[in-house]
Order: C-alpha cells, then structure tokens, then sequence
C-alpha cells in the first residue's frame, strides 16, 4: 500500500491533455473507453477460465484458440486503457470499478461443457461487438478519429474471434459419438 497522502488523480477527473481534444469530448470518450475496457478485462477473465477447464476430444485446439484470444482481449484492454490516460483520464482498474462499468457479465464460477462454455462467449462477444460500435461512431462524431481507428482496430479482432467462436460452435465435426467414447 502506497504511504502517498494525496493521488496525482482522482478517478473520474479528466485533466487537459496534450491531444488538443477539448475536455468535455475527453470526458465522454474516456466514459466511453472505460466501458470498453472493462468489457475487455471481462472477457479476458471468462475466456481464461474456458482455456483453464476445457477438455474433450478438440482440446488442444481450443485450449490454443482460448489462451490467444484471451491474449487478444488483454492487449486490447492495454490499448483502451493507454489511449483514455492519454486523455487525461483514469483507467478503470479496481475490480469493483471493472464490474462496475463492464456492459457483460461474466458466466458463474461453474465449470460447464466447452459447448456451453463457447456459447457464453459469442454472446458476450456479440455485446462487446455492439458496444465497440457505438463508440467508434462517438469518437468519430466528436472529432477523436485516432480513439476511433483503435476501437476500429481492436473491433475487428474482436469480430474475428467471434467468428471463429462460431465456426467452434458450428454442426460438422469430425469427431463422432463413437470417438467420443471410445
């Protein structure tokens, strides 16, 4: 614990920044950032617990996708959190403030089925999907086109994720009833 009686910056306050972005815009794109990256940080966690507890006859192969998506997901929260303190803002990072400003809620702390387990992932994929969206539009409409391409960028990692998540999830497998088994 720090012995520093007073902090730099109190969360929630947005300083003047170097960005020339006028205050009132930081305000709401950091607002904005900090849902992303506790969305981010979220998802991190829940993709971490899938990787840590899947087994079957396609383990290796989604513990591999997993643990690189979740990698994926930490990166992203990294960029997100850089970009808001070059705002001026504060990161959130306590885990109450994380839970707070997450727009997803993560699965319990029950181990399920990798299936069921997948399928809670596309649907907090496809929250996180919608919520990057809005805010690439916010950023653009207030003028903070470098926030928009990172939330573009990392936009697109996430729809690509998504979209292997659904593939993982699709009918045809070449595993069968009698492999599985066996």
């Amino acid at each position: 614990m720090s012995t520093q009686k007073e902090a730099m910056r109190e969360f929630g306050t947005v300083e003047e920044n170097g960005l020339r972005l006028d205050t009132d815009k930081s305000e709401q794109i950091i607002d904005a950032l900090n849902t992303d990256l506790a969305a981010a940080y979220t998802l991190y966690h829940q993709l971490r617990k899938h990787h840590w507890n899947v087994e079957g006859a396609e383990f290796r192969d989604i513990h591999i996708f997993l643990g690189e998506a979740a990698e994926r997901a930490d990166e992203a929260a990294d960029q997100i959190a850089e970009r808001a303190q070059s705002l001026g803002g504060t990161p959130v990072a306590s885990m109450s403030q994380l839970q707070e400003h997450s727009p997803v809620e993560s699965e319990d702390d029950d181990i399920y089925d990798i299936r069921t387990s997948m399928e809670h992932d596309i649907e907090m994929y496809g929250d996180i999907i919608e919520s990057l969206r809005d805010h690439v539009e916010l950023a653009t409409n207030l003028g903070d086109h470098a926030t928009a391409e990172i939330l573009r960028q990392i936009l697109g990692a996430v729809e690509e994720d998504a979209h292997h998540l659904e593939h993982y999830l699709g009918d045809d497998t070449l595993v069968t009833e009698s492999t599985m088994h066996n």
